[in-house]
């Protein structure tokens, strides 16, 4: 059966409403999963209208009423957003508080069993942030709508491989001191885990030191020696498939050469760099550990192009196709332990 998927139309200041407009308007994305878009219907115009596109829709009030059989796409107006009454192009706190609302409703669907996965285009932190949602970024939001407890992380995903981070969006002098064990070994399981459910049965991890050249045996820092080689070590005799540390300007070229599916970086740009330098048209960031899937593109809310119609739907593509195959997997599993 196919998963059920919600599409959320992102930040009403960003080209998200665009995005989901191309989306919709391939017929590959409804014969991979049954779709229901969730946000404002005025939203949703404003998206076609920048695409190009005109998409068939039809208003529900919940998804008990979806028909997945029928042309039009079923859509949960929750008529939250006025985008007359927001200027686009911009940061705006109004716009973040009312993209938070509308993925806490999204969640909690997904939580009483009704979404099988939450797919949003492109979101702005900082408005969500300034709209009172009060963190850091999207996946400790997440983490806290879903009561969730033990290791969680971002994700981000190319063709190439998948990034996994021991810290992530915090000040870089904060994440040097966070470099501890207990976060390596979540970064490791984390990255494992959702290798596993992505169809590698036998995942190959790279983990990447910390310090230049990997410390140069202590010269440049000693955390490759007294904390992550330690790690990893313990971590291999468990039976968890993990090699490293290895240098930033080393790791990466293993991982496009094909010599890992998954690297386990220290800090945030030390992955992100390599990930949009090699797949920033395809670039995923999904939200890993959660009792929710969570996915987006990697790229941002993109101002500079904003109601022209210039948007690129490679990545949010990409979004929307793996957010299916981690839904579909769970799905699976669910009704393989009812059965």
């Amino acid at each position: 059966m196919k998963p059920l998927i919600g599409l959320m139309l992102g930040d009403v200041t960003g080209i998200g409403p665009e995005l989901i407009a191309k989306l919709l308007s391939s017929p590959a994305t409804r014969e991979q999963a049954n779709v229901v878009v969730i946000g404002d219907a005025r939203v949703f115009e404003l998206g076609m209208r920048d695409a190009g596109l005109k998409v068939p829709y039809r208003k529900i009030s919940n998804i008990d009423e979806a028909d997945f059989n029928q042309a039009e796409v079923p859509f949960i107006d929750l008529a939250n957003v006025d985008p007359t009454a927001i200027k686009r192009g911009e940061l705006s706190a109004e716009s973040g508080r009312l993209t938070g609302e509308t993925l806490k409703y999204m969640t909690d669907l997904a939580l009483a069993g009704k979404l099988d996965g939450i797919c949003f285009a492109p979101l702005n932190k900082a408005a969500l942030h300034r709209g009172g949602w009060n963190y850091h970024d999207e996946h400790q939001m997440f983490a806290a709508w879903t009561n969730h407890s033990g290791y969680f992380g971002e994700v981000n995903i190319i063709n190439l491989f998948s990034t996994f981070r021991v810290t992530s969006h915090v000040a870089l002098r904060v994440a040097v001191d966070m470099v501890k064990p207990d976060r390596i070994e979540g970064a490791v399981r984390l990255a494992f885990d959702t290798l596993r459910a992505a169809g590698k049965p036998n995942p190959r991890i790279g983990v990447a030191a910390l310090n230049p050249h990997g410390g140069e045996n202590g010269l440049f820092g000693d955390e490759e020696i007294k904390v992550i080689r330690p790690t990893l070590e313990a971590l291999r005799a468990a039976g968890l498939p993990c090699l490293g540390p290895f240098p930033s300007d080393t790791v990466f070229i293993k991982a496009r050469n094909g010599d890992f599916d998954g690297v386990v970086i220290m800090y945030h740009d030390q992955g992100q760099i390599a990930t949009k330098l090699l797949g920033f048209s395809e670039g995923v960031t999904l939200t890993g550990g959660l009792k929710a899937v969570y996915t987006t593109p990697a790229h941002g809310v993109a101002y500079d192009i904003v109601g022209t119609g210039k948007a690129d739907v490679g990545a949010m593509t990409a979004a929307f196709r793996i957010n299916c195959s981690n839904a579909a997997s769970r799905k699976a599993s669910r009704e393989a332990v009812v059965s």
